[in-house]
């Protein structure tokens, strides 16, 4: 029980750091500037459950993508690792992830669909995290890291659905810092998951 425990609360974190509704919100509130307010709400629904189908199939089917392709769980931990710690570099540098990089968007409800949900929602970072989660795990494991995505896509919408007002109350300079903690936080779940890659290749987990 406590090992599912810890195991929730590490897949939490790595989800919200990764997902970061705030930090995401002042790009949303981008997209979707001079919408109407029952617009903004399509879009964010849109996004956010296209972003759950997306990992979920990830989630479900990932073990059979990795025999599929030959993945060893090391190789995927160790390049998925890398590719995470970049994303958290970036952050940590006050820049624009590139899987993140918005041009000027006109008001489309597709947008809920790209850039929304792919990449900014359910991006490279998300998947891999999700990925790296259930590469080894039981059927109970796959069923909680499906819960707390679901509960994570629950707190973007409603963070998206309150971004206006989120915005107007703590600034941009609260949102940055938190940026700037959730690269921190993302930039370590990357050195982890190369260390336990390494690990695993040469035999050295007890």
């Amino acid at each position: 029980m406590d090992n599912l425990i810890t195991f929730s609360i590490t897949v939490f974190t790595g989800f919200f750091a990764i997902m970061n509704p705030i930090s995401n919100m002042p790009i949303f509130l981008s997209l979707v500037q001079g919408a109407d307010k029952e617009t903004k709400q399509k879009i964010n629904r849109k996004a956010v459950f296209i972003a759950f189908v997306i990992i979920s199939i990830f989630v479900i089917l990932g073990k059979f993508i990795f025999e599929l392709f030959g993945i060893t769980i090391p190789a995927f931990k160790i390049t998925g690792g890398i590719l995470i710690f970049y994303v958290g570099f970036e952050m940590l540098q006050s820049k624009k992830s590139n899987v993140k990089h918005l041009q000027k968007t006109n008001i489309d409800e597709n947008i809920a669909v790209s850039p929304l949900a792919i990449p900014i929602l359910a991006g490279p970072g998300t998947i891999v995290t999700a990925m790296n989660f259930v590469s080894n795990a039981t059927y109970v494991h796959i069923g909680l890291v499906l819960l707390i995505f679901g509960l994570m896509c629950l707190l973007t919408y409603i963070t998206f659905s309150l971004s206006d007002f989120i915005a107007e109350k703590i600034g941009d300079n609260v949102i940055s810092v938190i940026g700037k903690i959730m690269g921190l936080i993302i930039a370590i779940i990357g050195t982890s998951m190369v260390i336990e890659g390494i690990k695993i290749s040469f035999g050295l987990l007890k």
